[in-house]
């Protein structure tokens, strides 16, 4: 049995020799640690051509991002392990592939995605990827349909429910998307020219109200095997490709969490390209980033309809007409998670580079403001909102 210690590089290669699976690990010969995230070291492992072979991450026992003041379960790295494994299992063509877990040492070994690039980065630098968005769709419906009591027998379901309870990540959900940014609170970061903005958050009660619901629903409604954390910073692309990884806060939770936080993602870029992008490709960047979240929609909603039609298992929930309904409600929960996403990216601890990275100072608080204000609509109204047209229709109110 091992026993957990931090990982230095050598330690990186030597698993990823033992447990890679390649022909010749003998030609493993360093790794080089590149994690940039809040929670995680990560490894590139080179051969001996200097060419990146294996990924090998490691969960350490605190926030990376603020370190061992804030400790943090270990058991997060079986989680993540479990639900890529899972989501592997019914979209291996989007999920990253875990090769191999040990759970003592919180340490996965994974495919390498070097041929890859990171989806935000791509989008603030303007690069188009034409089939990203529906391929993020398709990885949506296919994981949480698969994950959801359409599918799965119920003994089944109750039990992955009870496997996959996340409760130290999900609580850092639920501080940082739906109480943090509505009270005074050390976590949050944000300018002070914000202050009026962001004051008047912590007043509106309705706005507290909507967001009280929602979270409320992430409490209660275990619906799917969520990514739990599914953005433009956890998703590779390459050409006529796309892979989904960093899954540390999977758990069964409310099916609209995922695409709302997709979606709002999305809208954190619609919203810094103004600052990030000449005037005219900053313009049609925006028309894009619409157009993108239509054609997410409109795959998640049209192949999770086929699956129910050919795989759905319970009488009650094949009765036609049913999934149509479920998927209105998870639209209007999409919408309400996506404003969400915006508010928490602009006023908590975790912001986005879409935004941050904005060098003119006047800019980037004009699309922090519209972030705020476009968050805070969306949730007022999401459940006003019935389809992808009107709700690109209101979005363009704010621009």
């Amino acid at each position: 049995m091992s026993h957990y210690r931090t990982f230095t590089a050598d330690d990186a290669v030597a698993w990823a020799k033992q447990h890679g699976g390649l022909a010749n690990p003998e030609k493993l010969t360093h790794a080089e640690e590149v994690g940039d995230g809040n929670l995680n070291l990560v490894f590139k492992v080179f051969d001996n051509e200097g060419i990146s072979r294996i990924i090998v991450k490691q969960a350490l026992p605190y926030v990376r991002c603020v370190g061992e003041s804030w400790p943090l379960t270990l058991d997060r790295a079986r989680l993540e392990a479990e639900t890529l494994i899972a989501h592997y299992q019914h979209c291996p063509q989007h999920t990253v592939n875990i090769l191999h877990f040990d759970q003592p040492l919180a340490v996965m070994v994974m495919e390498d995605l070097s041929s890859y690039r990171i989806w935000r980065g791509e989008l603030i630098r303007g690069e188009y990827y034409p089939q990203a968005a529906s391929q993020l769709g398709e990885y949506l419906a296919q994981v949480l349909f698969h994950t959801s009591d359409f599918y799965l027998h119920p003994h089944q379901k109750k039990a992955e429910v009870a496997r996959f309870i996340n409760p130290e990540m999900c609580e850092i959900t639920e501080d940082l998307f739906f109480n943090d940014p509505y009270c005074q609170h050390e976590r949050n970061n944000y300018p002070a020219a914000l202050e009026s903005d962001v004051a008047a958050l912590r007043e509106d009660s309705d706005l507290k109200l909507a967001v009280s619901a929602l979270k409320h629903r992430f409490f209660s409604h275990a619906e799917a095997l969520l990514h739990g954390d599914i953005h433009s910073g956890s998703i590779f692309v390459a050409e006529g490709r796309l892979k989904a990884i960093d899954a540390e806060f999977g758990f069964f939770g409310p099916a609209g969490f995922d695409p709302g936080t997709a979606i709002g993602n999305l809208l954190l870029n619609y919203c810094g390209l103004p600052g990030l992008l000449p005037l005219r490709e900053a313009a049609d960047a925006r028309e894009q980033r619409l157009a993108d979240i239509s054609e997410l929609w409109h795959t998640f909603t049209e192949r999770f309809q086929t699956l129910a039609r050919e795989k759905t298992r319970d009488q009650a929930l094949g009765c036609p007409g049913y999934t149509s309904q479920f998927l209105k409600k998870v639209w209007h929960d999409a919408i309400g998670y996506a404003g969400t996403e915006l508010i928490r990216r602009t006023v908590g601890l975790s912001h986005v580079a879409d935004i941050d990275t904005i060098t003119d100072d006047a800019m980037r608080l004009a699309c922090q403001r519209q972030a705020l204000a476009l968050g805070k609509a969306l949730i007022l109204i999401a459940d006003k909102i019935d389809n992808v047209e009107e709700f690109i229709a209101r979005v363009r109110q704010y621009s």
